[in-house]
């Protein structure tokens, strides 16, 4: 079981290097590429303008590393050259660069170039280090998704814990997010948290336990659960969070960040091949983390549908 973000790049270096491409690159991705690539997780592959990406390598430690680079004149075209490349194997994760995210995303759904599978949905999962004990958690859905329905609630909970096998959590303990942990017709969050709840009784998540509605003190403490009556295995120890909506998500996760201190890192989930964004608040040192995560991703068989 991978309990460190440390423990999380030594295995991605384990399983060998993994070619990522990147559109139209801007300097700091080519600086944290290649201290990724010192660490023999990655190969780059940058798309774009050659002689801009030429001159930035060139300026970096990269110069003596492994690289590749497609020259693509408009940079408009880079993108679904970068996605092409990835339709053909000829890449293994897929890094946003310097393009908006949200015309990444707008990519990632396009009905030939895109990397959804059918029926797929895409989701966002937060990875923190705990700072008192070695133990890793996840936050989900924490950027793309606005105000899933249940059953994209259930999809966006089936990508986490496909993480979360990768990453060894046998039977994750899973906390469905409300604003209170009783069930109230009057609060959506609580009523889809409480069917997650019973389907995990029934085994549709496999060996995870789904505990909601929680609130978050009875998720976090035990002694503050059974107070209110809620008495789970889930409550004091989870592995996953999985937040009502993306208000709730993307807030937590940058709280955690910033009044928690917290290190984290994440990844797009339910994409055909991994997929890497910019996140403002991720820091330089968390962004090789996010690599390495894909890495591990990639190795599953080249495939997190």
């Amino acid at each position: 079981m991978l309990n460190s973000f440390n423990d999380i790049i030594e295995a991605a270096r384990q399983k060998g290097a993994q070619i990522i491409v990147v559109p139209n690159p801007e300097t700091d991705d080519v600086l944290l590429l290649a201290e990724a690539s010192a660490a023999g997780l990655i190969i780059p592959c940058f798309v774009g303008e050659g002689k801009a990406i030429k001159a930035m390598v060139d300026g970096s430690s990269l110069a003596a590393e492994k690289y590749e680079l497609v020259d693509v004149h408009d940079p408009h075209h880079a993108m679904d050259r970068a996605l092409d490349m990835l339709h053909n194997n000829v890449g293994d994760i897929l890094m946003q660069g310097n393009i908006p995210t949200q015309m990444v995303l707008h990519a990632l759904h396009d009905k030939h170039k895109g990397m959804i599978p059918k029926g797929g949905l895409p989701s966002f999962v937060s990875v923190f280090s705990m700072q008192k004990k070695e133990k890793l958690f996840l936050v989900t859905d924490t950027f793309i998704n606005n105000h899933p329905s249940v059953a994209e609630k259930q999809q966006i909970l089936s990508n986490a814990l496909k993480l979360a096998l990768i990453m060894g959590m046998k039977a994750p303990k899973v906390a469905a997010l409300a604003a209170i942990e009783q069930v109230n017709p009057g609060i959506p969050s609580t009523l889809s948290a409480a069917i997650l709840s019973k389907m995990s009784e029934r085994r549709q998540f496999g060996d995870a336990i789904v505990e909601g509605p929680l609130d978050i003190d009875c998720a976090l403490s035990r002694v503050a659960a059974e107070r209110k009556g809620v008495k789970s295995m889930v409550t004091g120890d989870v592995d996953i969070y999985l937040v009502p909506e993306i208000d709730t998500g993307y807030l937590m996760a940058e709280a955690l960040v910033f009044f928690g201190k917290m290190k984290m890192a994440g990844v797009v989930m339910g994409t055909s091949k991994p997929v890497i964004l910019n996140l403002p608040f991720i820091s330089r040192e968390d962004r090789l983390i996010q690599i390495a995560l894909a890495c591990l991703l990639n190795e599953e068989g080249g495939s997190i549908e």
